[in-house]
């Protein structure tokens, strides 16, 4: 992720204890476990990326990190705390958003609701507030968009809406599911460098991906299959071998001009995706 030092005056940074420690971590639902014993810490101002096939347990995790559904068995904390107990810390933008289709909510407002959490009941917005919510739109290319209704956009601009909204939240660990789903080459730039500023500032960054070179880019990369196939580095982990315990179908590119490079055929979506272990020299 290519780093960007821009952000609004005032905006903070996040603190120094773990984002997100689990140990002994199993996942799921009362009888019925989808991914066991597993142990991570993600510091402030690292990334994580989870990569498995649908069904893998990328998305039962997200929603353990983020208090949706609790542990089935060991220990998780979030700065310190259960899930869910630091609202103002955490942002999550989910694969789906309820109610996008449907209710008549402006664009502009979707985005204002990132600052509710500090606000309180009765608080009203700062001047602080609305430069968050102004740089975010601007960071997403929506800010043209601010008097549209949510369900009048397509689903790539709807997903930038809702990173936007993240951003404004100006959270202290960002929790993202499948991010760049429907984003065009125009939203999946400026997403990357966005984000990428977070980290700068000092934020934490957990993402479900399927996008396997993008989650060679993170600090960490955790590969599932409804068990912990590998947590690592991504040039440790992102393997031909483990890439196939996870996907179950890997292509190895024979031709000598083309050492290194394989292809992961996704069982979940079927959709091939050409990795390079070795960069060619030059």
């Amino acid at each position: 992720m290519r780093l960007d030092e821009r952000s609004p005056a005032g905006s903070g940074s996040a603190r120094d204890e773990a984002a997100v420690a689990a140990s002994r971590l199993d996942i799921g639902h009362p009888g019925d476990v989808v991914v066991s014993g597993i142990d991570l810490v993600v510091p402030p101002r690292s990334s994580l990326a989870l990569v498995g096939t649908n069904g893998s347990g990328k998305s039962t995790l997200i929603r353990t990190v983020i208090g949706l559904i609790p542990p089935v068995g060991g220990s998780i904390e979030v700065f310190g705390a259960p899930p869910g107990r630091r609202p103002t810390r955490v942002a999550y933008v989910a694969q789906s958003h309820a109610g996008a289709h449907v209710l008549p909510i402006r664009v502009l407002d979707v985005v204002r609701m990132a600052r509710f959490a500090h606000l309180g009941l009765l608080g009203r917005m700062s001047s602080t507030d609305h430069d968050l919510v102004r740089w975010a739109m601007e960071a997403m290319g929506v800010a043209d968009l601010g008097r549209a209704a949510l369900r009048s956009l397509s689903g790539g601009q709807r997903q930038r809406v809702h990173l936007a909204q993240a951003l404004a939240r100006r959270a202290d660990l960002i929790v993202l599911d499948e991010p760049t789903a429907g984003l065009d080459a125009g939203g999946r730039e400026r997403y990357l460098e966005a984000f990428a500023g977070e980290l700068h500032r000092g934020a934490a960054i957990v993402t479900a991906t399927h996008d396997i070179g993008e989650a060679a880019e993170y600090d960490q990369v955790l590969l599932l299959a409804r068990r912990v196939v590998a947590l690592g580095g991504g040039d440790a982990v992102l393997t031909p071998d483990r890439l196939l315990e996870t996907f179950g179908v890997v292509i190895h590119d024979t031709h000598e001009e083309h050492a290194g490079r394989f292809t992961v055929a996704e069982r979940g979506r079927g959709g091939p995706q050409t990795i390079e272990t070795r960069r060619p020299d030059g």
